[in-house]
């Protein structure tokens, strides 16, 4: 610093020339007055040079836009064709000269002889340029000396209708023009310059005025005496000072700097990473630049309190200022205080971050992420496989499970997560989830008894550097449910402190660990409870064609159900309905709707008759369970039934508070029938209406639960929007590939709710399997409908089931003549069985009973429940209808058919 200082100062009295200035100010004024005329002076000769290059090119483009538009001019090819171009050209080409500004327009053929010229007499000489790049299709500009002297000039070609060159157009100018126009800037560059220079010299002179005022006019041998005192001062205190420039140049470096850091005497001038035997750290923080205070760092068997800024923070950092200060005897009494406070903040963030889900492995994991790196340098936990399924632990550390992996890097040789281990009896981890405590090695390498477990491994272990094992059993209420492996490889080995603390960290996250437990198990049996309720195959019918989806909620079941029901007739009925809430209570009361529902279809109830049933179920259910315990499990349900006829193809539907089916019409095409919305189930008090509409052969119905369409991130509207874009114009895809592509459309990932749909597509009996009769009340015609019978029997390929169908129609119809009345109705249905219905106009029902040996009647249904499959009664507006169904032989070859 002080060399350079005196290489500046012997060049200020060269420059004096031979007189001193009396202050440093004015000595720095002379220089600046010198340097401002030799940049006014550049910048005159560079406005000068760069007027010329501007007129040069502007000449250039001149000449090339008044070639080129001559060229393209309308009529250039009619004149070069015709018998004299230079009569017609000749004028057109001076009046554009004119026009223009150029000195000539000079039109020549492909050989270069002149057409034009404002020499007539240079007219048919050869033209003085060259014109080979021109006749290639190129605009080619040069200077040369020509008839007119020495010119700037541009030649174009022009080409003809088959883009053909034709002929050549060349325009320009003088270059005495040019240079000219260059004469004629030059007094303003002049002017501006001797303007820039008094402005310049102005500004100098207040620059040391100011200059003046903060020296105070002293002297440069005052300054010296001031800089000597500065730098005695400097080299003399107890603390460490360093500058250090931009590019990471040591500036300057005071006495207990050097001492502290043990810098050779010729530090300064160069750079920090060129000085030998500084900690990495403190070169980081050096050659930085960032602002830092009281940042400990290592140097020399030292700590080091170094504070580093900036000294010029309004301009941007052009050097830094360092201090250091040897704290090495106050580090020693506070390290163990910072440890102490690590290692709670360790436990705090534990406390924080581990069991935020009731999740066994992602608690795992966040034990994993809490202890790496700040503990560990990698962590794996072990659990008892039955801890997973939310089962109790094994007392023998077998069949482990490695459910979380983590540490520094990702190439270790630690076994991988999932694996399924059996620790041996002498590794750590067995002996830790035997006895409950705490393993501690400090040595991997000079432990005998886990290499036994896997010798290769174990070799690769030590290999990769991991030298410190602590293995802490996880356990909560006294039971062990895995181990937690804490592995150490880049720092010191794992001490007995470090053991309590191991076991702390354990101890937190094994609680969380047993509630996800203990939830699983939970979760694991409510779902199997709703599973078992559900339905697990659908019946066998063949009125429509069913698919369905079943996705119960991640966060615990539902009371979302469904049902596919075969009625009699060839009918079936279609159930969807949901609980309100969640857990066993809602799972529970699921399925006793669902029985009652199978009991009340038995009936053959309708619709409507059907839902006031299940609300007064609803409401008994309620009243059972009212008390202060259940007070928040009240039941509330909502319900969508409804019964399709492949006969007629009519269906009617009731709800109570539930949502509109979708309706998709086999041209693709999707409503949502008007059904009328009935109150939920368990209000009471309210009617059910039912709504009763034909459905086309191949058309859909789409029954659903809220959960599909419902979600907090949309509208009801919207859900519902997306399940008919979901559904429509598809009319010939399958239900089963329809299920599928609803769900993708409309479920996020993780439904927060059940989701139940069922979707249906119609199917239609054909006219020629069903065969009725209007049959008077007259004992004669039963003989004659067992004929008709046996003949609609015959054509179906069904004669050996007409002995026991005559004995079964003979005897319901004989029991309508003789205790029924008008009108008598028989229909007879060819489906998967053979169904037999007789209809009356009342509403007495026969029973069966076993028939005395004196008794006249009472044996005809006994005989009808021997002969059918099935029989019963249900009951129209119109009166009853019994019907019987009989086994139809060869079913493969029936549904092949």
């Amino acid at each position: 610093m002080s060399d350079a200082f005196a290489r500046f100062r012997r060049f200020i009295w060269r420059f004096r020339a031979g007189r001193s200035p009396r202050s440093v100010a004015g000595q720095v004024f002379l220089l600046q007055v010198a340097l401002v005329v030799l940049l006014v002076l550049c910048g005159v000769i560079a406005l000068v040079l760069q007027s010329e290059r501007d007129t040069s090119s502007e000449a250039r483009r001149r000449s090339i836009a008044v070639a080129q538009t001559f060229a393209h001019s309308p009529g250039m090819l009619q004149a070069l064709r015709s018998p004299d171009p230079s009569k017609v050209l000749q004028p057109l080409t001076e009046a554009g000269r004119r026009s223009a500004g150029v000195d000539f327009i000079v039109v020549m053929n492909t050989k270069g002889i002149r057409y034009t010229h404002p020499m007539p007499s240079k007219i048919g000489h050869r033209f003085v340029g060259r014109i080979g790049p021109s006749l290639a299709g190129k605009i080619y500009t040069e200077t040369v000396h020509g008839p007119l002297g020495h010119e700037e000039q541009a030649t174009v070609p022009v080409y003809d209708e088959h883009g053909k060159v034709t002929a050549l157009v060349s325009a320009g100018l003088k270059v005495k023009n040019v240079t000219s126009e260059v004469d004629r800037q030059l007094p303003i560059i002049v002017a501006a310059g001797a303007g820039a220079l008094v402005v310049s010299t102005g500004g100098t002179a207040l620059v040391g005025r100011r200059l003046r005022r903060q020296t105070h006019s002293l002297a440069p041998d005052e300054m010296t005496r001031m800089y000597e005192h500065h730098d005695t001062v400097l080299h003399s205190v107890r603390e460490g000072v360093l500058i250090i420039g931009e590019d990471g140049r040591l500036l300057l470096v005071n006495d207990e700097a050097a001492r502290l850091l043990e810098l050779p005497p010729d530090a300064e001038g160069h750079t920090v990473r060129e000085l030998a035997g500084l900690d990495p750290a403190t070169v980081d923080l050096l050659v930085s630049g960032r602002e830092a205070s009281d940042e400990v760092h290592f140097a020399g068997g030292r700590l080091l309190a170094v504070n580093q800024r900036h000294t010029h923070q309004a301009a941007g950092p052009c050097a830094a200022v360092v201090t250091l200060r040897d704290c090495t005897e106050l580090q020693a009494v506070s390290g163990r205080a910072e440890v102490t406070r690590e290692r709670l903040e360790l436990l705090y963030d534990a406390g924080l971050g581990i069991g935020s889900s009731l999740d066994v492995v992602q608690t795992a994991d966040e034990l994993t992420r809490v202890a790496v790196p700040r503990f560990a340098d990698f962590v794996t936990v072990d659990l008892a496989d039955a801890v997973l399924h939310g089962e109790e632990p094994a007392p023998t550390a077998t069949d482990m499970r490695r459910v979380a992996v983590g540490g520094i890097r990702d190439d270790h040789p630690l076994y991988e997560k999932g694996r399924l281990i059996d620790f041996l009896p002498s590794t750590p981890q067995a002996r830790g989830y035997s006895a409950g405590r705490s393993e501690l090695v400090t040595d991997l390498s000079t432990a005998d008894g886990w290499t036994e477990q896997d010798p290769q491994r174990a070799r690769q272990i030590l290999d990769y550097g991991i030298h410190s094992l602590i293995s802490a059993p996880i356990q909560a209420r006294g039971t062990v449910l895995g181990i937690a492996n804490f592995w150490r490889s880049k720092r010191e080995p794992f001490d007995m402190e470090e053991l309590s603390l191991a076991e702390e960290l354990v101890a937190r996250a094994a609680v969380s660990i047993d509630n996800a437990r203990r939830y699983t198990r939970e979760h694991a049996l409510a779902v199997t409870l709703q599973r078992s309720l559900l339905p697990r195959a659908l019946p066998a019918q063949s009125a429509l064609d069913v698919a369905y989806r079943y996705l119960p909620a991640q966060s615990g079941v539902s009371g979302d159900w469904f049902d596919v029901i075969p009625l009699p007739g060839s009918r079936v009925a279609l159930a969807v309905g949901d609980v309100v809430g969640h857990g066993l209570h809602a799972a529970a009361t699921m399925g006793r709707l669902r029985t009652a529902v199978h009991n009340f279809s038995t009936l053959d109830l309708p619709p409507d008759e059907l839902l006031s049933h299940l609300d007064d179920l609803v409401g008994r259910i309620d009243q059972d369970e009212a008390c202060p315990e259940t007070a928040d499990e009240i039941v509330g349900a909502t319900c969508l039934y409804g019964i399709y006829d492949p006969v007629t193809r009519r269906c009617v539907m009731a709800r109570a508070g539930h949502l509109a089916p979708a309706l998709v019409s086999p041209e693709g095409s999707v409503v949502f029938p008007d059904l009328p919305a009935g109150p939920p189930l368990g209000l009471g008090g309210m009617p059910f209406q039912s709504a009763e509409f034909e459905l086309a052969e191949g058309s859909q119905l789409v029954l659903y639960t809220d959960g599909l369409i419902e979600d907090r991130s949309r509208d009801l509207d919207v859900g519902m929007e997306l399940l008919r874009r979901s559904l429509a114009g598809h009319p010939d895809r399958p239900p089963e590939e329809s299920c599928r592509a609803v769900l993708e459309e409309l479920l996020p990932e993780r439904p927060g709710d059940d989701v139940a749909l069922l979707i249906a597509r119609t199917r239609a009996l054909p006219a020629e399997r069903v065969a009725d009769w209007d049959v008077p009340r007259d004992p004669a015609a039963v003989s004659g409908m067992r004929a008709a019978v046996s003949d609609k029997l015959a054509e179906w390929g069904l004669s050996e089931l007409g002995f026991g169908m005559e004995l079964v129609l003979s005897e319901l119809i004989t029991n309508a003549i003789r205790y029924g009345s008008d009108p008598v109705h028989v229909r007879l249905i060819h489906d998967r069985s053979l169904i037999c219905e007789v209809a009356d106009g009342s509403s007495t029902s026969p029973h069966l009973r076993y028939a005395a040996t004196t008794d006249e009647g009472g044996r005809g249904l006994f005989l009808v429940s021997q002969l059918a499959e099935r029989w019963g009664t249900r009951y129209t507006p119109q009166g009853k209808v019994i019907w019987a169904e009989l086994t139809v032989p060869d079913l493969d070859a029936l549904l092949a058919e």
